[in-house]
């Protein structure tokens, strides 16, 4: 059976997979189980069922969620609006309102997130969202007079996404048509699993790439060298006893056949990669993972070939990656094409692009704008230089979009570029100053319980009176924080900066920023950045959960999946060294109470080893394993689900004193 796909349907977000052919016997089973086609058909049955608001609220949710992940945000905006109606928490009203960005109601959309502001108590946390579609609305406004985009002829009903060159004016591209290798349906979608396709771009005829590359594992978003010698994709796979990860494949054609592929030297346990570009010398490898060494969700890295493999990657910088999603590079001369989710766009993933200058550095990303970008998912152009025509068109290429009007789920559209009329000739302006200036805000969580630390967090808030300490090239500059939680100060070139946060009665906290890279752009001479800096608020003897910590079955040993959690809690005590913590380590109910207290203590004891391994004094850990005598699900044992089994299987840190 395939496992999960890294299909832009799936808006490229790489996960592990879970069993999703194991059967389900109602809508919220379906949906933990991430079969998302087979819970919208359960849960709209039990929602005309339920009987009392609170359900409909949850039932409702969970299909606008569904719907979201099966990219039909029209459907989504409704089931979200209906559960927002029906009481369920802001949740549902943030969701919506990203529907509505989606679907380019940009109008609608701001007035929700201004909304979901006001209702979580911070407008500061929504405000990018709502300067995002105040541009958006203008570019959809906007009528292109260069480029044209017309959807591609081998288009199908399924998902066909993230096409690349190949020999003898053919496209390769990821596609989950019935045609794909494997039986099973998967359940996510409703469809088959994704293997790679060979479209011939003169007749749109399509075949079966290879079976030598198509396994019964998801195959997809692929990329040849130059002379079609090396190829490099994305597979999901993983042991039996491991969650599947997705990881980047290299297969060499010698004779008249592909080798098999070989997972690429760089390649770490527990992070998903895909999105492989190579440069036209092929010297260099561009892709995308969700490493916790990124600047947050997925970042593009570059890797350069060495005599025995490729070279250990690198974080490309903060002109290209952000917080959010950056993903699907590809080269088209020294021009590079990307897609993110957080640089200012038309809403989901956006196409933008930018190039390296002379000194190394990168010129500001440009957002393509309509109709390359729309408020769906627009990912993985590419450009054909032997498609090109004389006379006015100086481009053609291709990209994947979800957008409404296509024939499938993700769908492959050809795009040219023609010679646009002259515009009239505007006056001559002076020459600015090149200024490169960084907006900081040091915020707090809200939470949903403001006095449990564990409680969800509905967002963030400035936080007046907090003090941020900069340090660069060894100079320390302070900047008292007022009631907006804002500070500025124009960078230098090239240079790092690292932020120290503090506030009484809070945790200091750290981040950084980096101006390395950074080209200057003479449309745009003044460039402006953003940093946050999140302090946590002190809370004594309250239980916060360790995200992200699993042992083995019947083992207490530190697993590699957890070290990048211990390793921020162990920074996290360097910065607070007058804090004394407790970690604690809790079971589920299965299993007899003696035995769950010795796994436990020695699960607990464990990650207070770490601990000590990475610096931190013995004296300020304590070691408690409770059993299953703390559950936080409230469920009788032998009905427990699994995910209520999973919530009560936890690692946990609690502040003991602060000296």
């Amino acid at each position: 059976m395939k496992t999960i796909l890294t299909s832009c349907f799936l808006l490229a977000i790489l996960i592990s997979a879970c069993t999703y052919t194991q059967k389900v016997k109602d809508g919220g089973f379906a949906f933990e189980r991430k079969q998302y086609a087979v819970a919208v058909d359960m849960l709209q049955k039990e929602y005309k069922k339920s009987k009392s608001r609170v359900e409909k609220g949850k039932k409702a949710f969970l299909l606008g969620e569904s719907y979201r992940m099966l990219n039909k945000p029209a459907s989504a905006a409704d089931w979200y609006k209906i559960a927002y109606d029906n009481g369920y928490d802001v949740d549902a009203l943030r969701e919506y309102a990203f529907s509505l960005k989606a679907m380019e109601q940009y109008v609608d959309a701001m007035k929700a997130f201004k909304e979901l502001g006001i209702e979580i108590g911070s407008p500061y946390e929504y405000r990018r969202e709502i300067a995002a579609c105040k541009i958006a609305l203008g570019w959809a406004g906007e009528k292109s007079k260069a480029y044209s985009v017309v959807p591609t002829d081998f288009n199908s009903h399924g998902a066909d996404y993230a096409p690349t060159l190949y020999k003898d004016r053919q496209l390769v591209f990821s596609s989950d048509r019935s045609a794909s290798t494997g039986d099973d349906t998967y359940n996510w979608t409703g469809g088959d699993f994704s293997d790679l396709f060979v479209a011939d771009m003169q007749t749109s005829s399509v075949e079966v790439f290879d079976n030598q590359i198509n396994t019964p594992y998801n195959e997809g978003a692929a990329v040849f060298n130059k002379d079609f010698t090396e190829m490099y994709f994305t597979r999901c796979f993983g042991d039996k006893k491991e969650d599947n990860f997705c990881k980047l494949m290299m297969s060499k054609y010698t004779g008249d056949n592909w080798t098999v592929p070989a997972v690429l030297n760089f390649v770490q346990k527990g992070i998903n990669y895909g999105h492989p570009a190579i440069t036209a010398d092929g010297g260099m490898l561009y892709f995308s993972c969700n490493s916790d060494e990124g600047w947050g969700g997925y970042d593009i890295w570059v890797s350069q070939r060495a005599a025995d493999g490729w070279g250990e990657p690198k974080l490309m910088g903060r002109s290209i990656n952000t917080i959010g999603n950056e993903k699907f590079p590809s080269f088209d001369g020294d021009t590079l094409y990307f897609s993110s989710d957080f640089h200012s766009g038309m809403g989901g993933l956006d196409i933008f692009k930018t190039w390296q200058m002379a000194n190394g550095a990168w010129v500001p990303v440009k957002n393509l704008k309509p109709p390359l970008n729309s408020g769906s998912d627009d990912f993985g152009l590419i450009v054909d230089a032997g498609g090109r025509k004389a006379g006015e068109v100086l481009q053609v290429g291709y990209f994947t979009s979800n957008r409404p009007d296509g024939t499938g789920n993700d769908d492959i559209y050809k795009f040219e570029k023609r010679i646009p009329p002259p515009e009239p000739e505007k006056p001559a302006v002076p020459l600015a100053e090149y200024k490169l200036i960084l907006e900081g805000y040091v915020v707090e969580k809200i939470f949903a319980d403001p006095d449990n630390p564990d409680s969800k967090v509905l967002g963030r808030k400035p936080l007046p009176g907090s003090m941020v300490k900069v340090t660069f090239d060894g100079k320390p500059k302070e900047f008292t924080i007022g009631e907006d939680g804002f500070f500025t100060f124009e960078m230098a070139e090239d240079t790092d900066y690292n932020f120290l946060g503090s506030k009484d009665g809070y945790l200091t906290s750290e981040t950084s920023f980096s101006s390395r890279g950074i080209g200057k752009d003479p449309d745009n001479p003044v460039q402006t950045f953003e940093v946050e800096v999140e302090l946590d608020r002190i809370f004594i003897n309250k239980e916060i959960v360790l995200e992200d910590i699993y042992y083995d079955f019947d083992k207490s040993n530190i697993r590699d999946d957890a070290r990048p959690t211990l390793n921020k809690l162990a920074r996290n005590l360097e910065l607070n060294p007058s804090i004394r913590i407790e970690l604690s380590s809790h079971t589920d109910c299965r299993g007899n109470d003696e035995y769950n207290e010795e796994l436990s203590q020695k699960r607990a004891q464990s990650a207070v080893d770490y601990l000590v391994s990475q610096g931190i004094p013995a004296g300020r850990l304590q070691a408690k394993g409770f059993g299953e005598s703390l559950p936080k699900a409230d469920c009788l044992c032998n009905r427990c689900g699994e995910d209520e089994h999973q919530l009560n299987r936890r690692t946990a840190f609690t502040i003991l004193e602060q000296q």
